[in-house]
Formats: structure tokens, sequence, C-alpha cells
């Protein structure tokens, strides 16, 4: 069965180009000038299937970040279709969809309803939710007193203890000491033993190496190459290697 479906997505952004002057930005109202559109992705077609783990590299910029957005259903592209069956948990940035001046524990129970969990669920799963974050002594502090490591902790617990079909992860995990890394890894490894399908950004092999069987190379909004992890790695990587000398 298929997971992520991507069928000739485009998504573009308006360029803001700086700023104008009150009369600048009348005349162009007036006139009906039209922004020069920035596109994010072109025509991007690829597919996932449940249980597999694929890896979007990419230098800054190739439209990364704006898949996962899709495919987490954050935005919705200008042309093509994406689809995605199972429940999904995201990692897209850090304490997305928490609120600040709530406390640990509020934040808790308002994410996990965002991710679709029922009030009795998220009471079943709460100790075990702040349990894994080890945050249980600032649980009723407001999250705006967290370090970043602790609103991590707390974002992956909430995450990873729904048990999603489907998790999307960007480069979060790059925050957080090492001993918290290694429990995060150990989790992500029992829900692909699981069947559990992953949709991973990462600017490091040795985790993608770990997490996923296979990947897609995007470049200026536009896919370049899918296939076998090792071979779209060694792909990128030769042809970034090549820009260096050339520079």
């Amino acid at each position: 069965m298929t997971a992520i479906e991507f069928h000739g997505v485009s998504k573009s952004f308006v360029r803001h180009r700086g700023h104008l002057l009150l009369r600048e930005r009348l005349t162009a109202w007036i006139e009906h000038r039209k922004r020069d559109p920035f596109f994010a992705l072109k025509n991007v077609s690829f597919s996932l299937a449940a249980g597999d783990g694929l890896a979007v590299i990419g230098s800054n910029g190739a439209g990364k970040s704006t898949l996962m957005g899709l495919a987490a259903g954050l935005a919705t592209p200008d042309a093509g279709t994406v689809r995605v069956r199972g429940r999904v948990a995201t990692l897209l940035e850090l304490g997305s969809g928490f609120h600040f001046d709530l406390t640990g524990r509020e934040n808790i129970e308002v994410n996990a309803a965002l991710i679709g969990l029922s009030r009795r669920r998220t009471s079943e799963l709460f100790d075990r939710m702040v349990e894994f974050s080890g945050i249980g002594d600032f649980l009723d502090e407001p999250l705006r007193t967290y370090s970043s490591g602790m609103i991590l902790r707390l974002a992956f617990s909430v995450a990873i203890n729904t048990d999603p079909d489907i998790l999307l992860i960007d480069e979060i995990l790059a925050v957080g000491d090492h001993a918290f890394q290694v429990k995060c890894f150990e989790q992500i490894h029992r829900l692909r033993h699981a069947g559990k399908t992953l949709l991973c950004v990462s600017h490091a092999p040795a985790m993608l190496q770990e997490l996923c069987n296979r990947a897609i190379w995007l470049e200026h909004g536009e896919l370049r190459l899918s296939g076998a992890l090792h071979e779209v790695v060694d792909a990128y990587q030769g042809q970034r290697a090549s820009a260096c000398i050339a520079s």
C-alpha cells in the first residue's frame, strides 16, 4: 500500500522585494502589477510505500521543507495532488504546534488533540509521554521557561507516543544532547520495525543510513534523482564535490 504519493506537485510563493514606500505600493496595486513567484517545488512526483523510510536530500533552498509541509497537510499545492494515508506525526519545527504561554502539561493535551487523539487516549498515554520526555519537574511551568532541548524532548515524546502510521522528521533531531538522540533513534527504530513509514530530511548521511532505505534528491525545487538511498546520496555528494573543485 502507498502511504504518501505526490503527483505533479508544484508550490510557489510570492517574492517580497523588501520595503516599499506607500506610494509605490499604491501604484503597484492600481496598475495590477504581479509579483514574481518563486517556485519552491516544480512538478514533483514520487511515492512512498507503507513501511519504507524515505530520505529527502538537497542543498538549502532546494524545497525540502516545503515538501514536508505539504506531506504534513500544513499547505496545499498550487498544482498536482498530495495523498497521505494513515495517522501522521510531525517533527518539522522546534515547538511547532506548541504555545509558549501554556505549561508543558497543557501543551501535551493541546498537541495530542491536534494530532487527533481523544481525551481518554491522551490520558492513557500521558504518563508515558512525560516519562519519555524527562521534564516531569517542569511539567507545570510555562513553555517559555524551557530550553530548546526540553522543548524538543516534549515535542518528540508527544509525536512518538501517539503510535503514528507515518512519522515526518525535518532536521529536528540535530537539537538535543547525545543521550536523548540515542533514545530518539531507538524509538524510531521500534516504529520502523513495526512497519511504520518514515519521511526524513537530514544533512547527516549516517542518520539517513540508519533510518531510510530510499531517497529523493531535490535541486531548485525539482526532483533530480530517486532511488536506493546509497545511490542517491553518492550522486548528491559527488555533485557537491565537483562543484567545490570547480569553484
